[in-house]
């Protein structure tokens, strides 16, 4: 560690990688609400958060374990899963008299057509207004799953064994990983009708 007197530790969460400060502090400053979506290996998170003097203050939080309400009983960490999460989030922020926010993606790299950009595309199709640009979403056959559906069939045909194997938690759940479209927008539809 440096023994300069002019050295300086930086802060906890800064160390750890968890906050870019120079980042937090424009978006705070710009005085929106904040669409913040983050991702782990398994799940997907979207918030509405207005930054407060006394701390950010969360208008509406929407998980990806709240899918299973509308029929979507398969994995949580892919595209289509990433995208309803901003779709179901977008209508309860309009729930919650929210008409625009900007959007943080904290420490996430912003890869264009990730998971990050497939859930703003979920909120912006929601009614929700973010700025942005066209390009950085996935492509539609990507966000409703055609590419899995498009996989489990090639899967099939080559190697059952790995198939089974592959898709195991689909068929605990007696879902045909081949029918992933038409389930995404069934679940789609059930978030639509919920909120009109």
């Amino acid at each position: 560690m440096a023994k300069n007197a002019r050295y300086r530790v930086p802060f906890r969460r800064r160390r750890e990688g968890k906050t870019n400060y120079h980042l937090r502090r424009r978006l705070v400053k710009s005085n929106a609400i904040r669409a913040v979506v983050r991702v782990t290996n398994g799940h997907c998170l979207v918030q509405f958060v207005e930054a407060n003097i006394y701390g950010d203050k969360t208008l509406s939080s929407t998980h990806s374990k709240e899918l299973k309400s509308f029929n979507w009983l398969v994995a949580t960490s892919n595209l289509p899963s990433a995208y309803l999460v901003g779709y179901l989030a977008g209508f309860k922020a309009k729930k919650a008299g929210i008409a625009g926010a900007i959007l943080d993606i904290g420490l996430n790299p912003p890869v264009y057509g990730s998971r990050v950009f497939s859930a703003l595309k979920g909120v912006v199709d929601s009614g929700i207004d973010i700025p942005h640009s066209d390009k950085i979403f996935p492509d539609d056959k990507r966000i409703n799953g055609t590419h899995i559906s498009e996989y489990a069939n090639a899967l099939k045909e080559d190697n059952k064994d790995f198939y089974d194997k592959q898709f195991s938690k689909y068929h605990k759940n007696k879902i045909d990983p081949t029918k992933i479209p038409k389930l995404f927008n069934d679940s789609k539809n059930m978030i639509e009708s919920k909120f009109q």
